[in-house]
This record gives C-alpha cells, sequence and structure tokens, in this order.
C-alpha cells in the first residue's frame, strides 16, 4: 500500500492485532511510504477493505495485490518457534479468517481480463470450434477433449455470472456480448464445417448430443460450479475449463454440424441441450459466488447487487424449469429413428 508517512505508520500499527505473516514501512523519497504486509489469501479482501475504507481518500493512495508463491520459513514454523522460545501458548480463539478464495479484487480482474471481445477471443473459439467438429466428424472422443482445452466460453459465462453477483451492469453487458459472439463464430464456423463435410448423425459422439435427458442437467450445474471456482479458488482455469467445455461446446458444434448437413430434426436436440447447459452453468455460477461470500465493498452497492442477483436467479431458474419440460417432451421421440 503507497500513502503518505504517517499515514503508514498509523496502518503498520493498526495491522499488528490482524495476524498477519509480517508488516514492514519503507519511506519513499517523494514523501510517501510504501507498506508491505504478507498474509493469508483469506485475509487480503478483509484487511484490503478495512485499508481502504480507512485510507482510501488519502493523496497518493494506492493498494497492489501480488500471489506469493512461497515463503521462508513457514508460518507455521514461526509460530512454533516463538511458542518454544517464549513459552506462551497461542490464543485458542484467534481471529476469524475471511473467505476460502482470492479477494475480490483479484477475482474481478481475473474474470474481466479473459470476457474482452478481441480478435484474439474469437479466433479462439475458431480453432475450439474447428478441432471439435473434426472430432464429431471422425467420432474420436480424443480430438473433442482437446478442442475443450482450449475452452474460450469459460470466462465470459463466468463473468455474466459475476456481473449478475455484483450487479455490475457493464461488465454484463461486456460478458453477454463476448458471450453472444462467441456462440455465433461457433455456431457459424460449425455450421460452414456441415455443409462442406460429410457428418455421420448415428456415429456415437454426435448421437450423444442429440439424446437430450435429465441427468445432462445434473452435468451443466457442476460445470458452471466448478468454473467459478476455478476463478475464485486460484485453480488453473484451462483445466476446468475443460468441463465447462464438456456441456457447452460439442452441443452447440453439434447443432451447426447437424443444421449445416441437412439433418434437422437431430439439431433441434443438440439445441434443445446446448441452451439447457448454457442456462445451467451461469444459474450454478451466481449460486457458487454468492455461497462464497462474493459481495461489493460498499453497502449500497451491495443493496443493488442483491437485487440482481435475484432477478438473475429467478430468470435462470425460470428458464430452467420451461427447458427441463422441454427436455421431458423431447425424450418421448425416438431420437434413433430419426437418423436416415
Amino acid at each position: 500500500m503507497v500513502v503518505p508517512r504517517e499515514t503508514a505508520r498509523e496502518a503498520h500499527e493498526q495491522l499488528e492485532d490482524k495476524n498477519t505473516v509480517g508488516t514492514w514501512t519503507y519511506n519513499l523519497e517523494d514523501g510517501s511510504a510504501l507498506l508491505r504486509i504478507l498474509l493469508d489469501a483469506n485475509q487480503t479482501e478483509g484487511i484490503s477493505d478495512m485499508l481502504s475504507d480507512n485510507y482510501g481518500r488519502e493523496e497518493g493512495f494506492r493498494i497492489i495485490l501480488f500471489a506469493v508463491e512461497a515463503t521462508l520459513p513457514l508460518p507455521e514454523a514461526e509460530e512454533e518457534e516463538k511458542e518454544a522460545e517464549t513459552g506462551e501458548q497461542p490464543p485458542e480463539e484467534e481471529e476469524p479468517q475471511g473467505p476460502a478464495r482470492v479477494s475480490r479484487e483479484e477475482l474481478y480482474t481475473d474474470v474481466t481480463a479473459g470476457s474482452e471481445l478481441t480478435p484474439v477471443y474469437l479466433a479462439m473459439v475458431v480453432l475450439s470450434t474447428l478441432v471439435a467438429g473434426v472430432g464429431l466428424i471422425l467420432d474420436d472422443v480424443a480430438t473433442i477433449i482437446g478442442a475443450m482445452v482450449i475452452a474460450p466460453l469459460l470466462a465470459p459465462n463466468v463473468s455474466l455470472s459475476l456481473a449478475a453477483t455484483l450487479g455490475d451492469v457493464e461488465l454484463g453487458w461486456r460478458s453477454f456480448k463476448a458471450n453472444a459472439a462467441g456462440l455465433s463464430v461457433s455456431f457459424v464456423t460449425a455450421f460452414l464445417m456441415g455443409l462442406l463435410f460429410t457428418v455421420d448423425p448415428g456415429s456415437e459422439e454426435m448421437i450423444s448430443r442429440t439424446m437430450v435427458n435429465l441427468k445432462h442437467i445434473i452435468i451443466a450445474l457442476a460445470a458452471g460450479s466448478a468454473g467459478v471456482l476455478a476463478f475464485t479458488r486460484g485453480v488453473p482455469a484451462a483445466i476446468v475449463g475443460v468441463m465447462v467445455a464438456v456441456a457447452l461446446l460439442p452441443p452447440l458444434v453439434g447443432v451447426g454440424l447437424l443444421l449445416g448437413a441437412g439433418y434437422m430434426q437431430l439439431a433441434v436436440g443438440a439445441a434443445i441441450l446446448t441452451f439447457t447447459n448454457l442456462i445451467c452453468i451461469n444459474l450454478a455460477g451466481v449460486l457458487t459466488f454468492l455461497a462464497q461470500g462474493v459481495r461489493p465493498r460498499s453497502w449500497w452497492e451491495e443493496k443493488k447487487a442483491k437485487k440482481a442477483s435475484r432477478t438473475a436467479l429467478i430468470v435462470w431458474l425460470v428458464l430452467l424449469a420451461i427447458f427441463t419440460a422441454i427436455i421431458w417432451y423431447w425424450g418421448q421421440f425416438d431420437v434413433e429413428a430419426m437418423i436416415p
């Protein structure tokens, strides 16, 4: 944190009872001071909020967050060493820890960075669609998984859920545009592939994207929750992005391929699965953000966020109920009989 020197000394004293790993102050040439605080990730949001509330109006105030890979000696070893030297037992009740996730600011930065509508993002969508399309045409599950690793549609869906949770209209609009553009580009690319290549609607991988049942809802809900946890816990997004891609990319590519090849009835099943998965991913995303305690910092923003998240949950739940009924109705048909 960069603040005036007097403020840094005051903040340093205030942090002494916050159970941080360490706190250091360095005076800078311009009359300000650099306060460095080493702490557990669970404490980051609470302490940064406290410092922002107390010193955010100070001239030159700025908080910069860095991820620390490791520190030696380990914090636990330091505590044991102090206990051995002094003979004092640590207090049984320590200060309550914050949420078991990265801070709100880190989360916002990570999520929004991947949700921008850029040429690189659209290129990644095209590449993943091409790989998934070839995998479906060849009935090769390994190739389809390769497309899932690219996972370009993960960030826009997670950021859309975050926007609904925080009531951030601007982020929501940006996420919606990126999501809509990605889905559209993927569909068009798959449709052109269906026109150019021979598509076997009876292949195992293709037919699995048209035979929709209620079990797919469980997969999509789990995928949406896992995608959010990837960001809130700092798990590499590419790993969990595979799970989101399982629920979203292959069915969408299947719709384009089947329509391009002229199999209209089978494309309906894949389209139902695509929209159902899209709804479930966003519904699970909002619920997981709320369960992780993601809230705006100020009370007036929190009031707006509660209204936005409530509205989003109602919309997604109503849509899920509608598509659940559609899935049940579609299940009454013999999909295999539709295959020429």
